[in-house]
């Protein structure tokens, strides 16, 4: 795996907004669950790789102060030899001084050659050092999403729960011919008042019935005090 692959593989994660994949989610506590054995996964996922990273740049920086130390080794060697040649030379043993002279060169351009891998090595550990700090924030921001997503599971669990629940009720009530209760209420009101009116009409209309009872009763009495005066009158007569 790639430093960028990793690199954004993490940041990635990071970045990772919850709140958008539990909006697409139909059971947000399966989906809760089963994010966080994602994420897992993935979290310990990208500690291997950067786990890889880091050793990869532990190696090249093993290498790099492999090569410096050689570099000062062989330049001690070299200036080792270029005294001994220098002293060899003072007593007379010209060519025995020109033996350690070139024992000082071989050993000069194995320091140079040394220097040389040690400096194009440094460029490569400066950048892969600023992608290993990237890598450890970027796995430090995923344990905290992590973390904040354990902790809030309960609570986005119940939120999600209760929203689905309103909705569904939304729905059903939605999908109900709604009829207005009180205007059953008025119906029934105005059948009870029809009876009621229907029984004031017949109590009414057997009113009539006895007063009309009454008044040829009274007619009748009135007859018979006619009756009575006339016979009265001729009685007197």
């Amino acid at each position: 795996m790639t430093k960028q692959t990793v690199l954004g593989r993490v940041t990635q994660l990071a970045k990772a907004n919850i709140n958008a994949l539990l909006d697409q989610a139909e059971d947000p506590q399966k989906m809760l669950d089963q994010l966080i054995r994602d994420y897992t996964a993935n979290i310990s996922e990208a500690e291997q790789a950067v786990a890889a990273t880091i050793g990869n740049l532990r190696l090249l920086e093993q290498d790099h102060q492999e090569d410096v130390d050689a570099a000062r080794e062989w330049g001690g060697k070299a200036l080792a030899a270029s005294r001994k040649a220098d002293e060899l030379r003072a007593a007379g043993a010209g060519a025995e001084a020109d033996k350690f002279d070139n024992l000082a060169k071989v050993a000069l351009g194995r320091q140079l050659q040394s220097e040389k891998e040690a400096k194009t090595a440094e460029p490569t550990i400066t950048s892969q050092t600023e992608v290993v700090d990237k890598l450890k924030s970027g796995l430090d921001q995923m344990k905290t999403k992590l973390t904040e997503l354990r902790s809030k599971r309960d609570e986005l669990v119940a939120r999600a729960k209760s929203a689905q629940a309103q909705n569904r009720m939304m729905d059903s009530v939605k999908n109900i011919d709604v009829l207005d209760p009180t205007s059953e209420l008025s119906r029934f009101e105005e059948k009870v008042r029809r009876e009621e009116a229907k029984a004031l009409g017949k109590q009414e209309l057997a009113a009539s019935s006895l007063d009309a009872q009454f008044e040829q009763l009274d007619s009748l009495g009135d007859s018979a005090e006619v009756e009575a005066r006339l016979a009265a009158l001729k009685t007197a007569s």
